[in-house]
């Protein structure tokens, strides 16, 4: 049973090649694994690859690409008409009965062979056909196949020879440095390189080279429909071998892990452990390309306010309430000048006396600040208050209570988009197609929608309570069919004794207890 306590970047990234079960199968990318009976052949990490070999696809083997419903009543009823790629020889016209049912899934057998890499058995079915045919004097379909049949012969030419008696087998290799890994995955079939992808996965701090090639494979074959019977990898794994292989003999063909020690296998594998170690190179390098990356805005707004540094880590807050019901903060963060979701936090604000948003803003500074202090973790570099002068100095009180000094903070009113910064009596006027400024504003609108997303919803949550949740005896349940019978709590206020009984659920003796507690002077308001 494979475990998953290492991290390999999420396969919703990597698309498959989808072949659908339909009495007239299409062959498409897709990310969503549907289990309907269709195949899946990935998934793919070089997107471009696979859509080169679709397109490759698509023009040796005459096959549809729409989505009609096609059966034989559709087909009888002659519901369809061949559209241009029958015209241009890219579809043999099943929409119209032009080619039957047997003859078009043969086709889409030469296609999944196509896929796996057995391109041998392919040319020598098609040669076959294209003499018989050409000895039954229909030239004109021998010369259809003696096209195709050049067509697999160029493709089969680009890909790299091993050997021929090389076989079909899968060469995995694993490349380690710090928390990152790399493996590299070389598909060989009939004695040629048909694809190489490589994966990178993190999280592998403490694992060694056995481990993480051990949870890559359970990982990887765990979806994977086209598994050789010899696959080599570059460590034993030791008393999880035998039952590893046991695993991976879905199927009535027995897999066999090799770990090649001399010859040509294990020179194989290292020059594949030689292009894991140059890919996992390839991503320390933009680790640290993207740590130097400094967005535009960015520099433009630390230009614009004069900040000692490039406002990278930007902490917005705002405040929803409607006359000091269901208050609340938003705390939103943009990285590099773009939202960083994971990093939104949001507050039910404590202080409920009053409407007061220069205390919210307040209060919702001091928590988010003391905090970030108390688990030493590091402060943004700038901090932006939605609001005018009132909003900045409530921020900047708080920031002291929680013991911040030198933080850089602004705030941004809405009216003028003025930005006001501490120690300044007059508002900022910043350009309006300054980049430092949009920068701003997105920031703004972003802590101001999280803020009344998050108002809206314990606004919401609050209205749902009613009157009827204070009567004895009525739960949410009983709630609930009382509500879908009267469609609302006025419905139900007006509803007598009697009626209240008639549903239910609702004995005579709550009914009237329904009724009292409705109708009381707490009930009516007065």
């Amino acid at each position: 049973k494979p475990r998953y306590n290492i991290n390999l970047k999420d396969d919703k990234s990597f698309p498959y090649i989808r072949v659908t079960h339909e009495p007239y199968p299409r062959i498409f990318p897709t990310r969503k694994i549907v289990r309907d009976g269709s195949r899946y052949f990935g998934p793919y990490t070089n997107v471009m690859r696979m859509k080169a070999l679709l397109t490759t696809i698509k023009k040796i083997f005459p096959v549809r690409s729409c989505n009609l419903p096609l059966n034989d009543k559709t087909i009888a009823q002659k519901k369809f008409k061949v559209c241009l790629n029958y015209h241009i020889h890219r579809c043999n016209g099943p929409c119209e009965g032009l080619v039957s049912e047997e003859e078009y899934n043969k086709t889409i057998g030469y296609i999944v062979q196509f896929i796996k890499g057995y391109t041998r058995d392919i040319k020598q079915d098609i040669k076959q056909r294209m003499q018989k045919l050409a000895a039954e004097l229909k030239f004109e379909e021998a010369a259809r196949l003696r096209d195709q049949l050049h067509s697999i012969e160029m493709f089969a030419q680009r890909q790299k020879v091993l050997d021929n008696s090389f076989g079909d087998r899968d060469i995995i290799a694993t490349a380690l440095d710090g928390e990152d890994a790399c493996c590299v995955l070389f598909r060989v079939r009939q004695g040629k390189i048909i694809s190489k992808d490589h994966f990178f996965l993190d999280n592998v701090k403490d694992e060694d080279l056995t481990a993480v090639t051990r949870l890559f494979v359970q990982q990887f074959y765990l979806k994977a429909e086209d598994i050789p019977g010899e696959i080599l990898v570059p460590c034993q794994f030791g008393d999880d071998h035998a039952s590893i292989e046991e695993w991976l003999s879905k199927s009535e063909k027995r897999v066999k892990l090799v770990h090649p020690q001399r010859g040509e296998k294990a020179r194989l594998l290292a020059m594949c452990t030689r292009n894991a170690a140059h890919h996992l190179e390839e991503l320390k390098l933009k680790k640290m390309q993207a740590k130097e990356y400094i967005a535009g805005s960015v520099k433009a707004l630390q230009s614009a306010l004069q900040l000692p540094k490039p406002p990278r880590r930007i902490e917005g807050f705002d405040i929803s309430n409607i006359q000091g019901t269901d208050p609340v903060a938003s705390m939103v963060c943009f990285i590099n000048g773009r939202a960083a979701k994971g990093e939104y936090r949001r507050f039910k604000i404590r202080i409920k006396e009053t409407p007061d948003d220069f205390a919210m803003m307040h209060e919702a500074v001091k928590r988010r600040y003391s905090r970030l202090l108390r688990e030493g973790k590091p402060l943004p570099d700038l901090i932006l208050i939605d609001g005018g002068k009132g909003q900045l100095n409530a921020a900047l009180s708080a920031l002291q209570e929680a013991g911040v000094d030198d933080q850089p903070i602004v705030a941004l009113a809405k009216r003028l988009d003025e930005v006001f910064k501490p120690g300044l009596a007059e508002a900022q006027n910043l350009p309006r197609d300054s980049a430092g400024l949009k920068l701003l504003q997105r920031v703004r609108d972003e802590s101001h929608r999280f803020a009344v997303t998050f108002h809206r919803t314990l606004r919401k949550q609050r209205m749902l309570t009613s009157e009827l949740d204070d009567i004895p005896g009525i739960g949410e349940k009983r709630k609930r069919i009382l509500l879908r019978h009267f469609r609302s709590l006025t419905n139900i206020k007006a509803a007598t004794p009697e009626e209240l009984a008639s549903v239910d659920g609702i004995s005579e003796k709550l009914a009237a207890i329904i009724y009292e507690a409705l109708h009381s002077e707490k009930g009516d308001g007065h």
